[in-house]
Parts: C-alpha cells; structure tokens; sequence
C-alpha cells in the first residue's frame, strides 16, 4: 500500500486494485478497476446460461451458437454481466479500505456507453460511500450553566386549588325553568359536514356545555339557551377559518342535539373542612397550601435541573463543529416529521389533506433540529466513551419497574412487549445517555442566578419627546412625563 498527499488530502492506494479519496470527513470515493480476466469469466458464463435456455429463430432451443447468443441478447448480457460482477468488486474495495458504510454505496461507471463486457479491456469505476466522520473528543468540561429556580407564586396555589374544586364541583339540576347563562347543559351531538353530507359524523356522547363559557364556541351557547331536557335542538355553527381545531376550521356543520340534563355547577367552599374530606392528611387550608408550594418548590428545582442540562447539551453541541452524515440527517428528519404527523392526527387534521408544500417546509425545518439531534448523539458516545459509563443490568431492572409502576403493570409484562419490540436497547441507551448528561453536568460550572422569566413581554417604551418647558423651574417635570407614560404602558 501506498500513501500519497495530494491537495492537503489524503490518499490510500491498494496497486493494481483500487484507490481511495477522502472527500470530506464523511464521504469516501473509490476508484475500482475491474480486471479483464474477471470481466472475461463472467461474460462466459453468463452467455452460456443464456444458451442453454435462449429460444433463436433457426435453431433448436439451446443450441444457437454462442456468437449469435451474444449478438442477439447483447444488452441482456451486458447488464447481467455488470450485476453479477460490480456489487462483488464494491463489497471487496470496501472491505479491503476497511469502510464501513452508512448507506448503499453509489457506483458510477466510468464511460459506461462504451464498456465492454467481454473481457476484451478493464473496466473503471468510481463509488462514493458515506461514513462516520472522526469525532473529536469534546472538551465537556467546565461549561459554563446558570440555575434559575422559577419562584412559586401565591397564584399558582390558588389556581391548583381552584382546579381541585372544579374537579369537586357536583351538577345540580335546575327545576321550573329552561337553560340560561352560567348553566351546564348536557348533551348527546351528532353534527354533519355541509361539504360532505354523507362523510363520517361528528358525535359526542354526554357532552358539557357550560353557557357563556368564553371556551365555548358562541353558537353553542347561542343556541343552547332556552332548551329543557329531552328536548331536542338542531342548529349549524360555521368556524372561523382560524379555528383551534383543524378539522373544524372554515367548516360548517349542521348539529342535532339531544338534551339530556340542565343544571348548575356547585363548587365546594375552599375551607377547612373541605381540605380534612379530601383524605389526603391536610389538618386546614394553610395545611394544604404549604404542601401544594413544597410540590411547586420541588417541581421548580427539577425544572431548573433539567433547563441546565439543556443548555449544557447546546453548548456543547455549539463548541464542536463537525460534519454529521447526511444519510442519519435524513433518518432522524423522518422520525420527527413522523412524530409531527402523528401530533397532527391526534388533533383531527386529515393527513391526506394536507398540502405538499406543507409538508416540504416542514421537513426542512425539521433538517436543522435533526442535525442537532445527530450531532448530540454522537458527542455524547465520545463524553461516554471518555467517562467509561457502562448500564448494569440492575439499572435495566429499576427503569423497568419504574416504567411497570407508570403502565400499572408487572416488569415482566414490560420486558416482554420491549422485547417483542427489538429488544431492551432503547432503555439501555436512554440510561446511557441520561448517565452521560449527569457526567458532564458533575464536570460543569454551575452558578446559581435569581430567576429571569424569558418569556415575560418587555417594557415597552415610550418614543414619544418630552416637551421643552419655557422655565427651568418646570424642567424636572417636563422630564418626569414620559416616565409616567412609560410605567402606564408597562402594566
């Protein structure tokens, strides 16, 4: 073997057999040169297989002679001969380089209109074959991350405490009186699309309907006032075209719906009583609004723990640029665009029709994030390759008891499904990679700051000049005005 620099690139050259190119850190291109003799044994017994079986006009079946088999099924030949004798010489060139390839190689024949096949020259090829690039170790230590712990606001409590008494909250049935504003009215609904009369229905079982709820389209609450149960009730509602819902945008529907119940919501009085029946060990309502701000204050902590492994991960995945195979771009771009039309589906979008377009835009989008994602993983196998981090077979055990305990299930009706599913490598591999963010969280700087919500609108600021004032004496007010503007327009 000979090693030759050539244009800052490195060259590897097997005599006689063939040669390779680093093209880029993840692209290989290999020039194979197909020995005559090989070409020439081939040609033979492939043209002899089409002897034995050939039917000429003139001759018996299988006793044509050989030159005008060849000349009758020249192309025929041609391209058996080259199936049966490249992919073999492709296979051997790699193996030889010691590749290995991410993709099936692309093989390019060189002159391809003039080869000849029958031995008579060699034949040239080049194949490009996409690989793992060499990843450099990442420098994952001593990367600089912040912990905000987020607050817990007096809000906040009572929000979860105005949740569990809604979800405390009895329907009474009203007497004497039809449906009004602030009722709930309950009700079985069949609706039709006025596009596709015959299509599938829309139907709600035992449907809620609270009136003048502003989460409640206003036709609902429109045509709901008034009705008593056993009543029934035809209406349509057509949606805004920017509608939450996808399936119902731009649409109308022509509803039928039977009422089955009136009544009033009545929430339970937020006291002590009503915190010592929910059997859960709270004494009062001070009682249960400190526990309720321990499990925000503990939520907090976790989503501040899990805010700084984030950009521990982005930083380093930032600090480390390297060519990633454009072949598991594409796997990973997949996976997401996969997942995507799954969430789309879940929300009622009909996937058939969604516009191409959509779905090109989306899955560029998706390149980037998928890069990222790639990219990650591959710094990750080195940090884990550096810190030596192994998954003990009772790490395996705990997350599938844990994954039981979630499903309400046993661990080994979990291991059976995982194992139907190819195996418990994915809960080996996401133990892997947890432990490998754990290690390079030990190693990094962690500083704690008070908390800056990112999301928080900016004070908007007044562009507005303050007016000369013809006395000094005024000057200080004149300047005070569009601070008081500006504190007006921040609330």
């Amino acid at each position: 073997m000979v090693i030759l620099l050539f244009d800052n690139r490195l060259i590897l050259r097997q005599l006689m057999k063939s040669e390779i190119k680093e093209i880029s850190p993840t692209q290989r291109e290999l020039h194979i040169e197909v020995d005559a003799s090989s070409l020439k044994d081939a040609y033979g017994k492939v043209s002899q297989r089409y002897a034995k079986g050939a039917s000429v006009p003139g001759f018996r079946k299988g006793y044509a002679p050989l030159d005008v088999i060849r000349v009758r099924f020249k192309e025929e030949i041609k391209q058996e001969v080259l199936q049966f004798l490249l992919p073999e010489k492709v296979t051997e060139a790699i193996r030889e380089h010691e590749l290995q390839p991410l993709a099936e190689p692309h093989l390019h024949i060189d002159n391809v209109e003039n080869v000849k096949v029958n031995g008579s020259e060699s034949i040239k090829l080049h194949v490009h074959v996409e690989v793992m690039p060499e990843v450099p170790m990442p420098d994952y230590k001593g990367i600089e991350v912040s912990r905000q712990i987020k607050p817990v606001e007096e809000k906040e409590i009572e929000d979860l405490i105005a949740n569990r008494l809604g979800q405390e909250a009895a329907l009474i049935p009203v007497e004497g009186r039809a449906s009004a504003i602030g009722d709930t009215v309950i009700a079985d609904l069949e609706g039709t699309f006025a596009d596709d009369p015959e299509g599938q229905p829309i139907t709600a079982s035992d449907l809620e309907v609270k009136l003048g709820d502003e989460m409640i389209e206003s036709s609902f609450t429109e045509n709901l006032i008034g009705v008593r149960p056993d009543e029934e009730k035809e209406f349509t509602v057509s949606y805004a075209e920017d509608f939450s819902s996808q399936a119902l945008a731009g649409k109308t529907v022509h509803y039928k719906a039977k009422i089955k119940s009136v009544g009033l919501m009545e929430t339970p009085e937020a006291n002590d009583d009503w915190a010592r029946s929910l059997d859960e060990g709270y004494e009062s309502m001070a009682d249960l609004r400190n526990k309720l701000r321990a499990d925000l204050e503990t939520y907090a902590k976790s989503d501040a723990d899990a805010r700084i492994r984030n950009v521990a991960i982005a930083r380093l995945i930032e600090s480390h640029p390297f060519e990633v195979p454009n072949t598991l771009i594409e796997n990973q771009s997949r996976n997401l665009l996969n997942n995507f039309a799954q969430d789309l589906q879940q929300r009622g979008v009909d996937l058939n029709k969604v516009e191409n377009d959509f779905i090109q835009m989306a899955f560029s989008q998706m390149r980037t994030q998928a890069e990222r994602d790639v990219r990650g993983a591959m710094l990750l196998d080195k940090v884990a390759e550096a810190e030596k981090i192994v998954v003990e077979n009772d790490e395996i055990d705990d997350e599938l008891a844990k994954i039981a305990e979630y499903y309400r299930t046993s661990p080994d009706e979990v291991r059976a499904t995982l194992e139907k599913q190819g195996g418990l490598g994915t809960i080996e591999n996401n133990l892997k990679t947890r432990k490998t963010i754990e290690a390079i969280i030990e190693h990094a700087n962690v500083t704690d700051s008070p908390w800056v919500d990112e999301n928080a609108p900016e004070p908007v600021v007044s562009t507005e000049k303050p007016k000369k004032s013809a006395k000094k004496k005024n000057e200080a007010s004149a300047d005070a005005k569009p601070e008081r503007k500006r504190s007006a327009k921040t609330k």
